[in-house]
Formats: C-alpha cells, sequence, structure tokens
C-alpha cells in the first residue's frame, strides 16, 4: 500500500476512535455511571447531535462560539453548529419540559452522556470528541442543590475506582462583586480575570497601578490570588472583604456552608478553598468546582452554577451540574479494559448444540461460532475454552 493510499485513513488531529477491549470498558462504565444517576433521581435525556447554531449558542452559551463547528443545513439553508457542550441543550429540554406552568416550581434532575465536537483541543490530551456525562439540576438556588452536585460528582468518581482525588472550590461571586462598582472596561476586566486565573502576582500588582482604582480595590483584588488554600481561607475574605458589602458576605456564606457540608461528608476528600479559581467565569454565575488527580494538570471533572441560563427559552431557572469526560474517565481508570475471554464452539448444524450455546449465552457467556473450522486456534479468537463432543454429549473444557 502507497503512503498516500496510508494517509487518507489516518484521523483528524484531535479526533480518537476506541477500539476493543476499551470499547466495551467505556459502555460498561457509561452504564455504571448512568445507574448511579438514575439512584440518585436523575432522568436521562439525549439531546440531538446538531442544532441551528443561534439555539446552540443563545445566553451564556456565547462563550462555546469559538470551540462551536459550523455548517449550512442543505434542506433549510440555515447555519447549524455541531454541539461542543450538552449543558445549554439539556437547559433547553429543561424548558421545554416546563412549559406548562404549573410545573414551573418543579426541580428537575437531569443527566446525560453523547459525544461531543471541538473546534480545538480541550486540556492536556487535546481530544477534540470527548464522550461526556454529567447532571444537572433545574429549579433550585438552595445550598443544597449546590452540595448534592459536588457531592454526585466525587460518589461518580469514587464508583470507577478514582479514590485519590482533591477538590477545587470557587465562587465567581467574590471577583465580580468586587468589580462591579468599579470602572473598568470589559477589556480590562478579562485582563484582570486572566492574571487572576494564572496567579501572576506580579503582573497584577503592575497591572493594577495602571487603572483607575482606589488603593483599597487593588489590594483586595491583589489579594483574591493569594487566597487559595484549606477552609480558613474563607474566613481570611471575610476579614479583607469585610468593607464590601453584604452581597460579597453572602457569597462568601455560601461558599463556607458548602464546604463545611462536603467535608462532613467525604472527611477523607481534600478541598481547596481558590477564590481565584473562575473557570467559566462568563458562564457561571456562582459556585464553581473541580476535581483533580495526584499528577494531572487537568482537571478531571467541573462543574457549577448557571442560573437562569433558561431564560431565553422561557424560562429563567436557577441551575447547578458537572461534567466529565468518559473517555478521559476510563483511562485513569485503575481496571483498565481487557478482553473477556469467551467459549469456542464449532461450526455445526447440530440442535444439541445450538441449545447448549443458547444457554450459554443467557448466562452471560461470550460464544464464538468457529468460521475458520480450526484454522485458527482458540487463543487467537479470544477463548479459553471450547466445546467437545465425546460419547453423544457436549461438553465445554478449558484449552
Amino acid at each position: 500500500m502507497t503512503e498516500k493510499s496510508n494517509k487518507r485513513w489516518l484521523l483528524p488531529d484531535g479526533v480518537q476512535e476506541t477500539l476493543p477491549p476499551d470499547a466495551l470498558a467505556v459502555e460498561s462504565l457509561r452504564h455504571e455511571i448512568l445507574q448511579m444517576f438514575h439512584s440518585w433521581g436523575y432522568d436521562l435525556v439525549m439531546p440531538a447531535m446538531i442544532e441551528y447554531r443561534d439555539s446552540l449558542l443563545t445566553g451564556t452559551a456565547h462563550s462555546l462560539d469559538t470551540r462551536t463547528f459550523a455548517l449550512v443545513d442543505q434542506l433549510s439553508g440555515k447555519q447549524m453548529g455541531v454541539r461542543s457542550d450538552m449543558t445549554p441543550q439539556v437547559a433547553r429540554i429543561d424548558a421545554h419540559l416546563l412549559a406548562d406552568d404549573a410545573r414551573h416550581h418543579r426541580v428537575s434532575r437531569l443527566c446525560y452522556c453523547g459525544h461531543l465536537l471541538h473546534t480545538i483541543g480541550d486540556g492536556i490530551t487535546s481530544n477534540r470528541t470527548p464522550l461526556q456525562i454529567g447532571a444537572e439540576i433545574f429549579g433550585s438556588d438552595a445550598i443544597s442543590a449546590d452540595v448534592e452536585v459536588v457531592s454526585l460528582m466525587v460518589a461518580t468518581l469514587h464508583a470507577v475506582g478514582l479514590h485519590d482525588i482533591s477538590i477545587d472550590i470557587g465562587h465567581v461571586g467574590v471577583f465580580r462583586n468586587l468589580v462591579k462598582n468599579s470602572t473598568l472596561d470589559h477589556e480590562q476586566e478579562n485582563r484582570l480575570f486572566d492574571m487572576l486565573q494564572r496567579k501572576s502576582v506580579p503582573d497584577l500588582q503592575a497591572y493594577l497601578q495602571d487603572l483607575p482604582l482606589s488603593d483599597r480595590l487593588c489590594e483586595q483584588l491583589c489579594q483574591l490570588a493569594l487566597l487559595n488554600g484549606d477552609i480558613s481561607v474563607i474566613d481570611e475574605a471575610r476579614k479583607l472583604y469585610g468593607d464590601a458589602g453584604e452581597e460579597l458576605s453572602a457569597t462568601l456564606d455560601h461558599m463556607d456552608q458548602v464546604v463545611q457540608s462536603l467535608q462532613q461528608k467525604y472527611p477523607d476528600t481534600l478541598i481547596n478553598c481558590d477564590l481565584a479559581e473562575l473557570r467559566g467565569y462568563s458562564y457561571h454565575t456562582g459556585l464553581v468546582f473541580a476535581a483533580f488527580l495526584p499528577g494531572q494538570g487537568h482537571e478531571i471533572a467541573r462543574g457549577g452554577r448557571y442560573d437562569d441560563v433558561g431564560e431565553v427559552f422561557g424560562n429563567a431557572r436557577p441551575a447547578t451540574g458537572f461534567s466529565a469526560d468518559l473517555l478521559n474517565l476510563h483511562q485513569l481508570c485503575p481496571a483498565s479494559g481487557q478482553f473477556i475471554p469467551g467459549i469456542l464452539v464449532p461450526d455445526q448444524n447440530d440442535s444439541a448444540l445450538a441449545e447448549l450455546v443458547r444457554q450459554l449465552r443467557s448466562d452471560g457467556e461470550r460464544v464464538v461460532v468457529d468460521l475458520t473450522h480450526g484454522k485458527s486456534s482458540a487463543a487467537d479468537q479470544q477463548c479459553d475454552r471450547q466445546a467437545v463432543h465425546s460419547k453423544g454429549t457436549w461438553t465445554i473444557k478449558e484449552v
């Protein structure tokens, strides 16, 4: 085969496929997690892979604009998009489920799993086709809703064998309250946000000197990058931002109660409070959180509150949720995918053999009919046993 024909079958950069035995392991993991979501009261939804682009990127989903592939619908001529995140889709589904005003106050728990497509790679794996799995709560702004979603994320990671995790918790309301009454424009706010995310204190100090802000506010913004540690960080923030208003104080109280609840539920899980944790700042409206593993520079699951995302769909509802890349979770799992050995049976028209095969398969066994008629060994066909006919009966023997 020529080099040119070889290249014809190469996948695009950042696009991956899952082969045996990993594909079965990923599917088993998907089933296990969705069953757990079900046991917590979450209903499964299956959003469409493509939608009209203006629907996919409505409201807070505009932050996904540069990551969303566009194409033209040949039937309508309208521009369509391939989903790059399922959360806005699930928010739309929730709004449609609540079309009846009598159900407007109902709390909805929805979960999902499906492939995404990104224009650029996400994270250290640069995977542009993640398999997103997640869960969302709509209709509750209670602290207990935030606690439930973070708890479900922790329980999910524990269920797949990832116990040595740590959780970073922040709240975009701290930074938002500090800058909302300032004279900063959108560009200046974004530059501050970027420096806080990078925790680049020297850059932050130098930039703040050029901004039309009071010395007190400059100090408060600079200190924000340093407020990172255990729950005592929240008390430090109370002292530092005591004059910043009741709304910021309520934000810290909210964060404090969530962290305390989680520490009681998961005493062996490290919880880190990071007031400069602003992932999804343009998207989230409250608590934000992410899960990490030692040695992994990128979060393995993340989430947060994004209230009123359904407003453009007719229902401005409080919402919170989390998601993860199922393919990444599989790669991190202690138990990697392995072939399940089967039973090799000959390709014969025998009623007794057919009944044996039926019984074995109903018992959950993997049964492979030998279409090579002995030219390929049982081991080559991933079988560690085979059916043997002896003295008028069929028996299963190890090979």
